[in-house]
This record gives structure tokens, sequence and C-alpha cells, in this order.
């Protein structure tokens, strides 16, 4: 029996997120004020009472996910993780988790990667579409043929679940290939409402600025592993993590295949931390024998 602890990425936040934390715990107030002095401004306040269209915002809502993770996390007073993971940028608060990264060096890490994710995105106007129903290998088969016949970047991005997978790429690119999904049988293939082209080559102005600061930031030995997503293993070695993480802009998030493998290894208890509960639910239908728990 072993216990893993996963963390929500960008799509979990709401208006009043971490509001209760703030308010009932010493632990998670003291967090909240830190991330404020961090940022230079009080990203607390857009958290409890921003609009919808305030907390969609790049920066502010990875920085927003990440602090009600950790503070969530930090919450647990005896948590003592056997594994962790993230999805997408829930990958930085696993890496606070298991002591890889300080709280306040992550925040760092994490206000930057949304920055400049936000300028690639605004470099190259791009989408990203949820494809449910249709098979992992037809969906990749899709993306390549349709790259191939137009010169269109159109790439597998979220392996969340069976069933479940997001591409991601051009504007023009998703739009022929959410047409030949459903001609193949997919059950739907929808348009998502964001920014831009997360976890494609669309993304690689962003990585050169992530890289920098991320190797210039020290990563610890990791009190645990952490299963990453671009390679859905176990990974303990400080120098792979920081690999794997930049390459994570431009690459697959592998949750599918990351819970798979935590599986394989021993983990029957899994609890998320942070807003929402999307991961229990993805957990629950890659893992069926799975226990799941949320602390939020």
């Amino acid at each position: 029996m072993k216990h893993a602890y996963v963390f929500p990425g960008q799509g979990s936040q709401f208006s009043g997120m971490g509001k209760n934390l703030y308010e009932n715990n010493a632990v998670a107030k003291d967090l909240f004020e830190r991330a404020n002095e961090i940022l230079g401004f009080r990203i607390s306040d857009t958290m409890f009472s921003g609009t919808d269209e305030e907390l969609k915002q790049t920066n502010i809502t990875q920085p927003a996910v990440f602090l009600h993770s950790v503070a969530a996390f930090k919450t647990i007073g005896d948590a003592k993780p056997d594994m962790v993971a993230g999805h997408s940028l829930g990958e930085f608060s696993a890496l606070v988790a298991n002591n890889v990264l300080q709280f306040e060096d992550a925040l760092k890490l994490v206000s930057i990667r949304a920055k400049a994710m936000q300028k690639a995105c605004e470099l190259n106007p791009s989408t990203m579409a949820a494809v449910l129903a249709l098979a992992d290998e037809k969906v990749e088969e899709i993306c390549a043929a349709v790259s191939a016949e137009t010169g269109e970047v159109v790439v597998a991005a979220n392996y969340n679940c069976p069933g479940q997978l997001v591409i991601s790429g051009s504007i023009k690119g998703i739009e022929i290939a959410c047409e030949q999904m459903k001609a193949a049988g997919a059950k739907r293939a929808l348009v998502l409402p964001v920014g831009g082209a997360f976890h494609s080559p669309l993304m690689a102005p962003a990585k050169e600025e992530l890289a920098a600061a991320i190797e210039a930031t020290h990563f610890n030995n990791a009190s645990c592993p952490v299963y990453q997503n671009v390679v859905a293993k176990a990974v303990s070695d400080p120098g792979e993590i920081k690999k794997n993480l930049i390459d994570q802009l431009t690459g697959a998030v592998r949750w599918t295949q990351s819970v798979q493998a935590m599986a394989a290894d021993g983990a029957t208890d899994f609890t998320e931390c942070g807003p929402g509960k999307v991961l229990q639910g993805l957990v629950q239908k890659i893992f069926k024998e799975a226990v799941v728990a949320g602390v939020s």
C-alpha cells in the first residue's frame, strides 16, 4: 500500500479558491501572504473575489492554482507521500511536496512560465481541442496526417484518461483535425476556450526563458519520486527532473500513463491537493481500484 499525492493544473481555478484555507489555517495564510509579496501584487484578492475572466488569464491562473495546491498540501499535518505527480502546471506543486523545490523558488518559476507561455500564445494564435471516445493511436495517426498534409502544427497534448485526449496546435490545423476525428468515430471533438496551443511545438518561444530560469534554480534531492508528465515514470535525480520540466512545455502530458505507472509501482491511495476534483475523476477512470480523496 503506497500513498500518492497528485496536483491539478490550469483549468481547475474558480472564484473564491483558497479563501477557506486562508481564513482557517495559519500555515496557509502565511503562504498566501508570502506569495503576494513575491509576485508583487495581491493574488489572494483575485483568487478570493476575482471574476472568472480575471482568473482565466494565464499569468494569474498558474500562480493561483499552484498556491492553492501547495497551501492545501501543507495543511495536511502528517503528509508523507510515497510518490507525487502533477498535471502540467501541477508538476511544480508536486516538486514542492517532495522537497525538490522551495515554495518561493517554485512560485517564481511558475510566474516566469506563465508569462513566457502568455507571450508565446500572443506570438502564434493557436488552440486546443478535446477528443472523446477515440483510441489514442487513432488520434495520433490523424494528428500526424493533418500535419503532414497541411503543414499545420497538430499534436496529441494531454492523455487525460482512456477515451479522453486533448490535441493542440494551430487554429486551422485543429479545425481540420476535429472534422477528421469526428469522421473517424469520435463521440466529440470540441475546441476548448484556451489561450493557446499548450504542450505543442508552438510553445517553443517560451522554452528558452523557462529553461534559463530552471537551470539557475537549485533543485534538492527528492524525498520521494515524482512521476513526470513527459516520461510517465518515477524520477528522483534533480538533473533529470530539470530536463523533464523544461521538455514538458512542448511535450505531451502523459497523465494516463503516469497513473498506470504509479499503480504498477504499488500506489493504492491517491489524494488530490488543490482546487476542484478533476484528477480524482481521472485517476478513478484510469485505475478503478484506486482509493481517491481530495484536500482543497
